[in-house]
């Protein structure tokens, strides 16, 4: 029983991974007053990027160097689209994420000639796991902690260190102000416009690394749309948090459950399309069930006043 225990959190530590680093990426944006509804296409341009990359030069490095330069160019177009030509940020953003889910299988016919996934096509390095001395030993412990990928851990360290640059360093203050009051920080010599493309490049790195976590961590390859909807479900997890990283990253980690929880249903005899379904109608109902505590709660502070 333990045992079964320990390898289903130890799979929605691993599911919750690529939640996490874009639930953290969209922190950054919310946090300097925007929204980053292109998480998704960021981490598709990363995934392929970095497959393709790194299996041309052989080295995980270049391939990683050239998935966050990617996401990074995502973040440029959409940035210079919204805040210099003054489009709507929003349809920007949608109309990218739509465009990559096949532009990425458009440029991965082109270098690879399949259309399903890179997998037999060209030998992509991958980020290795990592066994932690000591407590891999421990019983039950040990089974849910160690054994994860490298990327596994960075994420939690990401949540740290974004943490530490919202709150604990002067570029953080200038980005929780100009998304407090754009017009006041301006007046004391902070550009909003600077400020909106720092953000979203930050945002773009971190969610570079849940991408290529997907093609070069719990896959080795990258198949067509493989992120599916994740990046969604993390800026659901964003908005739970209201764009804290630490609850953020608690939510995102409730919707890996569900996640997980769906891939342990598949061994039993529910209907495929509600396995599919799961995690997605999980985020619904947690969304809702939010949406009433803090309409309770407002509510209940009006009665007070």
């Amino acid at each position: 029983m333990l045992d079964t225990v320990a390898k289903f959190l130890f799979a929605v530590i691993r599911v919750s991974t690529p939640l996490i680093f874009g639930a953290v990426a969209a922190c950054v944006t919310r946090k300097a007053g925007l929204l980053n509804l292109a998480i998704e296409s960021m981490m598709l341009a990363s995934a392929l990027t970095g497959v393709l990359v790194s299996g041309a030069t052989q080295s995980l490095m270049l391939g990683m160097l050239a998935g966050f330069c990617a996401a990074i160019a995502i973040t440029l177009i959409i940035s210079y689209s919204s805040f210099v030509l003054k489009c709507d940020l929003y349809l920007v953003s949608i109309a990218m994420n739509t465009a990559l889910v096949g532009g990425t299988v458009f440029v991965m016919y082109l270098c690879t000639k399949q259309k399903a996934n890179t997998a037999g096509a060209i030998a992509s390095l991958y980020v290795g796991n990592l066994d932690i001395p000591l407590i891999k030993d421990i019983p039950f412990l040990g089974q849910i902690i160690s054994g994860h990928n490298v990327l596994t851990y960075l994420s939690f360290v990401m949540v740290a260190l974004v943490w530490y640059l919202l709150y604990k360093t002067k570029i953080g203050l200038r980005i929780r102000s100009v998304g407090e009051n754009p017009q006041a920080a301006e007046s004391v010599g902070i550009s909003p416009t600077k400020i909106y493309f720092l953000s979203f490049g930050m945002s773009g790195f971190i969610a570079a690394l849940g991408g290529m976590y997907m093609s070069m961590g719990y896959l080795t390859w990258f198949a067509r749309d493989m992120i599916a909807g994740r990046g969604m479900i993390s800026m659901s997890a964003m908005n739970i948090a209201s764009g804290e990283p630490i609850q953020a990253t608690l939510a995102a980690m409730v919707f890996g459950a569900a996640d997980a929880l769906s891939n342990y249903m598949q061994l039993g005899s529910f209907p495929s399309e509600l396995i599919s379904m799961f995690p997605y109608i999980c985020t619904i109902v947690i969304l809702v069930l939010m949406a009433v505590a803090r309409t309770l709660k407002a509510t209940v502070e009006r009665n007070k006043v």
